[in-house]
């Protein structure tokens, strides 16, 4: 089993259809979900499974938390988006890593976070940041 980071194959074929709506007030629902170091996911990820998801703690269930959208920009010839970070309180869990997907469709996968270990939280808040919504550095880009 193994978490490795990527962008699905399966959203980028998506994002031609016009299927996923980035837009922050009328735009999809975003979603991101935690798993265990024993999930199997990666580019070929193509939608949101319960399969060795972190249990349902404090304020975390299956499922996981959905995510406030940085509306789409470019900057030179990137465009990106981006997510503000999301915490869960009050949680006792051990994840190796997420998968972010559109709930709004059919919970669509977009992509796979890989944490690089098991991040733990006993008994606290456990926090996803992501990284500065720039055209290096935001975690959806398309040069």
């Amino acid at each position: 089993m193994a978490i490795t980071q990527a962008m699905c194959t399966s959203f980028k074929v998506e994002l031609l259809q016009g299927i996923h709506n980035f837009t922050t007030s009328t735009g999809d629902v975003f979603k991101l979900a935690l798993y265990t170091s024993t999930a199997t996911l990666d580019a070929t990820t193509t939608v949101y499974s319960a399969t060795n998801e972190v249990a349902n703690t404090g304020s975390y269930a299956a499922g996981g938390g959905s995510l406030t959208n940085v509306t789409p920009t470019s900057t030179g010839t990137t465009s990106f988006t981006d997510f503000a970070d999301i915490s869960f309180t009050t949680v006792t869990l051990t994840a190796r890593g997420a998968l972010i997907y559109n709930s709004t469709d059919s919970n669509k996968a977009v992509c796979v976070l890989d944490f690089g270990s098991d991040k733990t939280a006993t008994n606290g808040t456990f926090t996803v940041q992501f990284p500065t919504a720039d055209s290096t550095n935001a975690i959806i880009r398309i040069a």
